[in-house]
């Protein structure tokens, strides 16, 4: 097998992994009724979006297509922080309402082990990841006559 076939189905199966948490993550969000305020939709638009982004790379995997993607990818990672932080926010609030005299080092590790689950939110990063590093060093990328390359 030659090293470009190889790369060219390890950069397939990046994008189709990556396609596939963004598909996984709906049906659990789905499942676990993340829709009881407007804030918990957006990891339901961020993997629209995703999904958007990794189908169009898989399909035609242009230079504006790849590009974009990365773009995309870069919002799906910053809404995975602010579902990080959410979550947090969310478990940090619980334990202060239960335990209102507790001290800040009593609530850490209920904080950071309650019911909301602070890597949870982390598989949109990781999906991500997964499709930006499809595109690193991509054909589509290599500008055209001036021999330099990403």
């Amino acid at each position: 097998m030659s090293p470009d076939l190889l790369l060219f189905r390890l950069r397939r199966f990046l994008l189709a992994l990556a396609g596939l948490l963004f598909v996984g993550t709906v049906i659990e969000l789905w499942l676990a009724d993340h829709m009881k305020e407007a804030v918990q939709l957006i990891p339901f638009a961020l993997c629209g979006l995703g999904l958007i982004a990794v189908s169009a790379a898989l399909l035609r995997p242009h230079r504006k297509i790849l590009l974009a993607l990365r773009g995309c990818m870069g919002l799906v990672a910053l809404g995975s922080l602010l579902g990080i932080y959410q979550h947090l926010q969310s478990n940090l609030a619980f334990e202060l309402e239960i335990h209102p005299t507790a001290t800040a080092s009593d609530v850490v590790m209920g904080t950071l082990g309650g019911a909301s689950p602070l890597l949870a939110p982390g598989i949109l990063a990781l999906a991500a990841v997964l499709a930006v590093a499809a595109t690193c060093y991509h054909p589509a990328l290599t500008y055209d006559g001036s021999g330099l390359s990403e």
